[in-house]
């Protein structure tokens, strides 16, 4: 069944939890914010799929193949924010780190700030990095309040993330050929 009524009170459950919290609350923010991203990456990989010939990784890999795990890892730290022992592991944030390690290898260095634009998969990407820092921002907002204990791996991964979509934004318009174009502050 899709709907349970339970919530039409404006609360809800999380794990292990048989008390039911605002769905306002810091926690809910975060797992809202959490899913918000998960399903904007579903939208990255759909159009990095389209392209799947150019948006390939120095190391042969799929953007989407990455795009996937990342998703995985995502309801993990979902998991974890709702109260669950589950938690992301160093090997996580190392993956993401090579990825990123792979990409920047691959591109001229960065030496100022850059307008949103170019290919269209790139503008995907750079909404998903501010909605992943959005995210960052609700589950350290969590672990601030102290009700949920939020392990030092997942919020490195959490950063990570957001400069992971950022390398990705890079290279796709990389790989279409667009220059980056950096503001003028004029």
């Amino acid at each position: 069944m899709l709907y349970t009524r339970k919530g039409d009170n404006g609360t809800t459950k999380t794990f292990g939890c048989d008390q039911r919290i605002s769905k306002s609350s810091a926690i809910a923010e975060a797992l809202g914010s959490l899913d918000e991203i998960n399903s904007f990456l579903g939208i990255c990989k759909v159009l990095s799929e389209r392209d799947k010939d150019k948006l390939i990784l120095p190391s042969g890999e799929s953007f989407s193949k990455v795009i996937h795990e990342t998703q995985k890892n995502l309801f993990i730290i979902q998991a974890e924010v709702a109260g669950s022992a589950m938690s992301i592991t160093e090997d996580k944030i190392k993956e993401i780190e090579v990825v990123i390690d792979w990409i920047e290898k691959e591109l001229p260095p960065i030496k100022t700030f850059f307008i949103s634009g170019g290919s269209e998969i790139a503008v995907f990407f750079d909404i998903a990095r501010t909605i992943a820092r959005r995210a960052e921002r609700r589950v350290i907002g969590v672990a601030d309040e102290g009700k949920i204990q939020i392990s030092d791996f997942t919020k490195a991964y959490l950063n990570r993330l957001s400069s992971l979509l950022y390398a990705f934004a890079r290279l796709s318009n990389y790989k279409f050929g667009i220059k980056e174009e950096g503001p003028d502050y004029k």
